[in-house]
């Protein structure tokens, strides 16, 4: 879709803060190309793999449920310790388990052809990656993502929602909005841009 980092159907990306971390993939070491080396697949490969990836009827529950609960324990882990206490990589540590799971999702939001998990939880890394600490204020609104996407993939919404899915999105957007105006020490305005593979 090619958005730059200042437009995100029609909302501010970042809700107009500086992020303090970048939710980064990690990509892990691939052994099988190691073995075999590289080079590209014959057309006919690359047809028959996205004929796969158009019929796949693999359910997505499973995996969603896998991190949904593991964002529930990231978000357990943030409600059981006092984050002001913390330094700052204790602080980095405590978000990280829910920017982890949260990433999940919204990359196999999209392979498994639910538009919308993808589309949330992108705004919930955004949400976590501009704020300081998982305080109490913070963890309602994360508890807002969960709710919503587990909602969707459990209702089955494969497309986009419609009408319904922009007005859930607009509602967890007012919500961090709302939770900025909370916490107005938060840093605003964004310094770099970049594409959005979205």
């Amino acid at each position: 879709m090619g958005m730059s980092e200042n437009e995100n159907d029609g909302n501010i990306r970042h809700f107009n803060r500086q992020p303090v971390r970048k939710a980064e993939f990690i990509m892990p070491p691939n052994t099988l190309k190691a073995k075999v080396g590289s080079g590209g697949l014959a057309e006919e490969i690359l047809s028959k793999a996205e004929l796969l990836l158009e019929k796949n009827t693999a359910d997505f529950l499973p995996l969603a449920d896998m991190y949904l609960n593991s964002l529930q324990k990231g978000m357990d882990q943030a409600r059981d310790t006092d984050t002001s206490a913390l330094d700052e990589s204790g602080n980095e540590s405590v978000i990280a388990a829910m920017l982890y799971p949260a990433m999940q999702l919204k990359a196999n939001g999209g392979m498994f052809r639910y538009p919308m998990v993808t589309r949330i939880a992108d705004r919930l890394i955004q949400f976590l990656e501009v704020i300081h600490k998982a305080d109490l204020d913070a963890l309602e609104i994360v508890m807002a993502f969960h709710a919503t996407i587990r909602a969707v993939v459990l209702g089955r919404i494969m497309g986009d929602g419609g009408r319904q899915g922009a007005d859930l999105i607009a509602a967890l957007d007012d919500a961090c909005h709302r939770y900025f105006e909370r916490n107005p020490n938060m840093k605003t305005g964004i310094e770099h841009h970049y594409v959005d593979s979205l």
